[in-house]
């Protein structure tokens, strides 16, 4: 796993308060117990100020679309630190 992974892990466990979450590329929001609609935007709003970038409307919503997952998640937010 590496740096980027780690970070967004402890995100998501600080996010949906579980301790145990270990993310995999193939991850999706029916895998984490929390994450539905609200849970997506807590963790969007986590990601932001964690990582100092902003996600446009139409990348969250595509975020939760059929064949998105972590992988998905984690490139974007590569994409967006240059």
């Amino acid at each position: 796993m590496n740096a980027l992974t780690n970070e967004v892990q402890q995100v998501f466990c600080d996010v949906f308060g579980d301790d145990g979450i270990i993310l995999t590329e193939g991850m999706t929001a029916d895998d984490v117990p929390g994450w539905d609609s609200l849970g997506h935007l807590n963790l969007i709003i986590a990601l932001e100020k964690r990582f100092g970038i902003k996600f446009a409307t139409a990348e969250i919503s595509r975020l939760k679309e059929d064949g998105q997952n972590v992988g998905t998640l984690l490139e974007l937010i590569a994409r967006k630190r240059g």
